[in-house]
């Protein structure tokens, strides 16, 4: 798609007086060499629905659009949408702007039901709980390609062992296959953050816990990296400790950072277990 008669994204948001909310997050990607490859490492766009949160001034979005997509736009901030509805206009009925809170949004509703993949350079403040959100909750995207801070990629990325490895290591790639594909320095970005940037790219796991044993992986990984410097058998003394490791085949004297994703499907399985 030639998206014709746009301004240039800086030219848009000088004539409509619009900067960063640093309370919202913000941090706007201009640059459409870097949205573009974004995009590119999202997959075929080609026909498909997507949900892009938090667009902005629309950067990303333009990229998408031309790539081929039809985007569902989730903006909090009202003051974009002059923006993004002269988008809208140019993008000849394949872009609809919808102003809510992506926290709260029913996305399975917003596409109608049909299969949508998420795409977004998400707002820091909101990054990690909307990731969980679209992890464990009811919406299950075909694939996410989602900017974070670096610090937040690398959590969620991570390998046993690593410092970076938590529950948000364990829960995502218990769901998903995770794999970091871009990193976008500070100075991409207008403003720049005082931190760099990176893409992580998660294609939903065909052997995904079901909904109860999801849960049950949450309680397990809450408890043992909540208490992350102690043992298994200390961490996890309220859901068994010694015996829930045992039944696992777990070492009750290992710490959480050293359990492998394996390993805490099977105290999940265990604790369920003990549980009947």
């Amino acid at each position: 798609m030639i998206l014709d008669g746009l301004p240039a994204l800086r030219d848009a948001l000088e004539t409509h007086g619009l900067l960063a909310r640093k309370s919202l997050g913000q941090h706007f990607l201009l640059d459409l060499n870097i949205t573009r490859k974004i995009a590119r490492l999202a997959g075929t766009l080609d026909g498909a629905c997507v949900i892009e949160v938090g667009p902005g001034p629309g950067g990303l979005t333009r990229a998408l659009l031309e790539a081929g997509a039809r985007v569902i736009a989730v903006e909090k901030d009202p003051r974009f949408l002059p923006l993004l509805e002269d988008l809208a206009r140019a993008a000849d009925g394949n872009l609809q702007v919808v102003l809510a809170d992506a926290l709260t949004i029913d996305e399975t509703a917003l596409a109608q039901g049909a299969p949508a993949a998420v795409v977004s350079n998400l707002p820091y403040n909101v990054g990690t709980p909307l990731l969980l959100k679209w992890l464990t909750g009811p919406f299950r995207p075909t694939a996410m390609t989602l900017m974070f801070q670096k610090e937040v990629a690398l959590r969620i990325a991570a390998p046993p062992g690593a410092e970076a490895y938590g529950r948000l290591s364990v829960i995502a790639q218990a769901c998903a296959h995770v794999e970091r594909v871009m990193d976008v320095p500070a100075r991409a970005f207008t403003p720049p953050p005082r931190v760099d940037s990176a893409v992580v790219r998660l294609a939903p796991r065909a052997d995904r816990p079901d909904d109860r044993r999801l849960a049950a992986l949450q309680a397990v990984t809450g408890a043992a990296f909540g208490q992350r410097r102690k043992m298994l058998r200390a961490s996890l003394k309220a859901l068994g400790g010694e015996r829930l490791c045992e039944a696992a085949g777990l070492s009750a004297e290992a710490r959480a950072e050293t359990i492998s994703v394996e390993g805490f499907l099977d105290l999940a399985d265990a604790w369920l277990n003990a549980r009947r």
